[in-house]
């Protein structure tokens, strides 16, 4: 049974899970979705079809990899658990198998900085980490390696994990990898694209800082040299 005091974040895991569906992130119960809770986090459980899913069904887990509740966790719980012990700085994991990263991960080939945007990820490429068993402590640590400084990975032969403060922010970036990934896709039918140096990207990273890019901010703050200045009246 939920408590009154995280129903309304189990009902806000169910509607990003809808959202990750209608957006084309995901297909049907596939993917997994957690956010950092005291104590341990809240992982949304395995097979059960998202609009089949309730608050009850969501299941709380600790840091031991023990749960309660009367579902049981996703079965890449370990990808969830392990992360989030190793990212203080974030508090979602979403893995999904959106079309055009999982057709780069089946080649175990990440996103290069073709595209300005692929700093939006925190570096100058979206790493595809080793394929490995689903569910297994082996894919975790593979994830976990590729995640390294980091907020989004490929995982080989399989789909993608981003990370983010937010529930929000985690579903926006999911939905930016996979868009890059469609670009990317498009632009190898033309050849091999020419790829942004990683200076460029640390420049683009760092106005991306400065703007919240991302994180829900209004824009340029005072601190970016090309905000526009308001004119006296």
């Amino acid at each position: 049974m939920s408590t009154p005091d995280t129903r309304d974040l189990r009902q806000a895991i169910i509607d990003t899970c809808l959202a990750m569906n209608r957006l084309g992130i995901n297909q049907g119960s596939s993917g997994n979705l957690s956010v950092r809770v005291d104590g341990g986090f809240l992982v949304t459980p395995s097979s059960l079809a998202y609009d089949r899913t309730t608050p009850d069904d969501i299941v709380p887990m600790g840091f031991d990899g023990t749960y309660t509740g009367e579902r049981r966790p996703s079965s890449e719980w370990r990808i969830h658990r392990d992360v989030l012990a190793a990212r203080p700085d974030m508090e979602v994991v979403l893995h999904a198998h959106p079309t055009f990263v999982t057709a780069l991960a089946v080649h175990g080939r990440g996103i290069p900085s073709f595209h300005y945007m692929v700093a939006v990820a925190g570096g100058d490429d979206i790493r595809c980490a080793p394929y490995a068993t689903f569910g297994t402590q082996e894919l975790s640590d593979n994830a976990l390696k590729a995640l390294e400084g980091r907020t989004a990975c490929l995982l080989g032969n399989h789909g993608m994990v981003v990370l983010g403060k937010t529930l929000d922010s985690a579903l926006s970036l999911a939905v930016e990898v996979e868009t890059l990934a469609r670009q990317y896709v498009f632009a190898l039918s033309l050849g091999e694209p020419a790829i942004l140096p990683p200076e460029e990207i640390a420049r683009v990273a760092e106005k991306m800082r400065r703007m919240k890019y991302g994180q829900g901010g209004g824009g340029a703050t005072e601190l970016d040299p090309d905000a526009p200045r308001r004119r006296d009246a």
